[in-house]
């Protein structure tokens, strides 16, 4: 057994070889919590989950450390414009991530350390690249000198004579233009904290140098985050912290946006879609289901008709645990181990929509089994089904989605849903009476018509129960 994966600084799939036997070091990139989160913040969340389960079912020990970013030029406008302590943002916002992660049934970090937090590590690591001739204060700004560092933009795949840095309001004093920001120096309104060079703030990329160092120390297995993050996030970061003397990280894993309209989902381009607001229309479950089940390093256009497939899709999955459930009359437990298969797909660069496959697969031989009234076949499907599920997140007899089901449904639809039940309700009694007389013509045309309506009708132990069904 050996886990493949696409590294960003090889362009290739490696194998993947911890530096400690049995254990997984992993960084990912948090929020920055100027705001509450999109369902394109929540999806990278979803797809290191996703790596970490199966990481931890390979039998790896996790250690898992999502930082969050409290302190950034953003939040600090917000809190100018809203006329509100920065610091009430941040936390109002951290709040929204952490509901959206757990409503979509992310495990939670191993620690999630703040920005402002780390402070003292952030000093010791500029006052360490200053000493090394790697960085320099001016105007009481820090800066690092990209020029002192030779391997500075290997991850990109960029050339520095090409290069147009990003800079903010206030960075004066750089030698190079290509400089970027560790410490930003005090201005009047701004939280600001004592250092060596002045009162100031930290920059975005010295952050996550120092909390990756403090928590995963000088080498460590993986870094994730989203493509937008390559440069100049990430290879600023990798600039700081192996001229400080770090190996840092071994592997780069990069996950795909969510787009709308071919564009990145962002607040800044007004297309994007709050998860609080959609877990108030779509169950949970599916929208995990919907943003977990791509390949990670794959767009996802947003749509309400992909939304609708997700939910349809799923529906045919749960629809079968829950009448093999009725059918075994008692708990059903996960297999030991996943299909060969789906092990395969996952080991393959994290392989979700193969892994799927499996799944559906499996799911279609269980629906025979239930048709044969073979009864021993559909409980050990399930089993296998449930096994593969809680790899991904999604086993609906899991105690995170109990009593999910009718979640993610606006007062209004919970009220037509109870119409709808009461009407199809009457026209299965009816169904019911035709086949107690055995007018079996009468009851396949109640049927046939409900079909036609979009209602799919299964027939349980517990007698007759509808979903919605593609029509």
């Amino acid at each position: 057994m050996t886990i493949r994966l696409y590294d960003t600084s090889a362009r290739q799939i490696r194998d993947f070889t911890p530096l400690t036997p049995g254990c997984v070091s992993i960084y990912l990139c948090g929020a920055t919590v100027q705001a509450a989160p999109h369902i394109g913040h929540i999806r990278s969340g979803l797809d290191f989950d996703i790596l970490r389960r199966w990481f931890e079912y390979r039998g790896y020990d996790v250690t898992f450390i999502r930082n969050v970013t409290d302190i950034d030029d953003k939040i600090i406008a917000k809190a100018a414009d809203q006329d509100r302590p920065w610091w009430s943002i941040g936390y109002e916002n951290e709040r929204a991530f952490n509901d959206g992660y757990r409503a979509l049934g992310c495990l939670p970090p191993t620690y999630e350390p703040r920005a402002t937090g780390h402070i003292t590590e952030m000093v010791e690591m500029m006052r360490c690249l200053i000493e090394r001739g790697h960085a320099y204060e001016a105007d009481g700004n820090v800066y690092f000198d990209v020029r002192s560092f030779p391997e500075y933009l290997q991850l990109s795949n960029q050339e520095l004579d090409n290069l147009l840095q990003p800079s903010g309001e206030g960075e004066t004093g750089k030698r190079d233009p290509r400089d970027f920001a560790m410490w930003k120096a005090a201005k009047p309104g701004e939280p600001t904290w004592e250092t060596p060079w002045g009162r100031g703030r930290p920059g975005w990329h010295l952050e996550c140098s120092a909390m990756a160092h403090k928590y995963l120390g000088s080498a460590f297995d993986i870094h994730g985050g989203g493509l937008d993050l390559i440069f100049p996030h990430h290879e600023n970061e990798i600039a700081q912290a192996k001229a400080y003397g770090d190996e840092f990280a071994r592997y780069w894993l990069h996950n795909a946006w969510v787009t709308m309209s071919g564009e990145k989902m962002s607040k800044s381009l007004g297309n994007s879609v709050l998860v609080s607001e959609m877990v108030k229309h779509w169950r949970p479950i599916v929208l995990r289901y919907y943003l977990g089940t791509p390949h990670y390093r794959s767009m996802i256009e947003y749509s309400e008709e992909a939304l609708q497939e997700a939910e349809s899709a799923f529906a045919r999955i749960e629809g079968f645990v829950q009448r093999v459930v009725e059918l075994a009359g008692e708990a059903v437990g996960p297999a030991p181990e996943v299909p060969l298969a789906f092990a395969e797909a996952m080991d393959d660069d994290l392989g979700v929509p193969q892994a799927l496959a499996v799944i559906h697969t499996t799911v279609r031989q269980g629906n025979s089994a239930l048709a044969a009234d073979d009864k021993e076949a559909a409980v050990a499907r399930l089993a296998e089904v449930r096994a593969m599920l809680g790899v991904l997140g999604l086993d609906p007899l899991d105690p995170h989605w109990a009593g999910e089901s009718g979640r993610g449904e606006t007062v209004l639809n919970k009220s037509v849903r109870g119409v709808v039940d009461s009407l199809v309700r009457l026209v299965l009694d009816q169904r019911e009476a035709a086949r107690s007389r055995k007018d079996w013509a009468t009851a396949d045309a109640i049927r046939d018509h409900l079909n036609q309506s979009g209602l799919a009708i299964e027939d349980s132990p517990a007698g007759p129960r509808w979903t919605l069904g593609p029509r």
